[in-house]
C-alpha cells in the first residue's frame, strides 16, 4: 500500500513539493512517521490512547527535524472539522478505519472538506465483494456461503465489523466531490499468512507479487482489502 500511496503522490505533486497531510485514525503512526520522513509536513489523528503512546514513542526516536515535521492530535476521524480548516490538506489518509464506522458517510464528507482542490484522499477498506475469500481458502465452506450475502464480518480481533463494496464507495466519492482516480487491492496472496509471522526470505519476491496483482484485473478485485485514491475537483 505504502508504494501504491507513492505512486500517487509522485504522479500528482511536483517532486521536492513539501506536502501538507493529515492521517486520519493514524494507528501507532506508521504510514504518517514514514511521510514525514519522506519530508512532508503530517498531522495525525487518532483517538486511541494506547496507539497514541506507541506513536509518541516511536517519533520520540526520530531526528529532530522528522518530530518537527509531525504533529499528533488526539481525537475522533468524525470531528477534523474542529480541528482543522477546510481545504487544509494535500494529502489526507484514512487506513482501516471505515470498517469500525457503522455510519460511514458523515467521515467521508469530512475528510473530503479537509483536502485542498486537486487533494489526494487514500482509504483503505476491508473488500465487501470478496468476503467470501478467506474462509473459502481457510475451508470453511458455510461461512463462504454465508459471507456472498453481507457485508458484516469478525476481523482477526474478534470484532463484528463492516465492509466496503467498490460500487458503492465509487458512488459515495463522486458525491463528496473527491472521485475515485484509481484503485488498487491489497494482501491479494497473503490475506491467509499468520500475525506476527516473521518476514519470509523472499520478501521482495513478494511484494512485488502483491504489487502486481493489486493492480491487474482479475486479481485486484478479490483482494482482502481495497486502496481507493480521490481527487478533490
Amino acid at each position: 500500500m505504502a508504494r501504491q500511496l507513492d505512486e500517487q503522490i509522485a504522479g500528482r505533486f511536483p517532486v521536492g513539493k513539501r506536502l501538507r497531510v493529515l492521517d486520519v485514525g493514524m494507528g501507532q503512526g506508521t504510514q504518517a512517521l514514514r511521510l514525514a520522513r519522506a519530508g512532508h509536513q503530517v498531522t495525525g489523528v487518532e483517538r486511541d490512547a494506547t496507539m497514541i503512546a506507541a506513536a509518541r514513542h516511536a517519533l520520540a526516536g526520530q531526528p529532530e527535524g522528522i518530530r518537527e515535521r509531525m504533529r499528533i492530535v488526539e481525537g475522533d476521524g468524525r470531528d477534523t472539522g474542529v480541528h482543522f480548516l477546510p481545504g487544509s490538506f494535500d494529502v489526507v489518509l484514512c487506513h482501516g478505519v471505515l470498517m469500525y464506522v457503522e455510519e460511514p458517510d458523515p467521515l467521508l464528507a469530512g475528510l473530503a472538506r479537509m483536502l485542498a482542490p486537486g487533494g489526494l484522499l487514500s482509504l483503505l477498506v476491508r473488500n465487501g465483494d470478496a468476503l467470501a475469500v478467506r474462509p473459502g481458502l481457510y475451508g470453511d465452506w458455510a461461512g463462504a456461503l454465508a459471507a456472498f450475502d453481507t457485508t458484516t464480518y469478525r476481523n482477526r480481533l474478534g470484532l463484528d465489523v463492516r465492509a466496503d463494496r467498490l460500487a458503492t464507495l465509487t458512488a459515495k466519492l463522486a458525491s463528496i466531490g473527491a472521485p475515485l482516480h484509481t484503485w488498487y487491492g491489497v494482501r491479494v496472496f497473503t490475506d491467509t499468512a499468520p500475525d506476527g509471522a516473521p518476514a519470509p526470505d523472499d520478501l521482495e519476491t513478494l511484494l512485488a507479487a502483491e504489487e502486481r496483482a493489486g493492480r491487474t484485473d482479475p486479481y485486484r478485485a478479490i483482494a482482502a482489502l481495497l486502496h481507493l485514491c480521490g481527487v478533490r475537483g
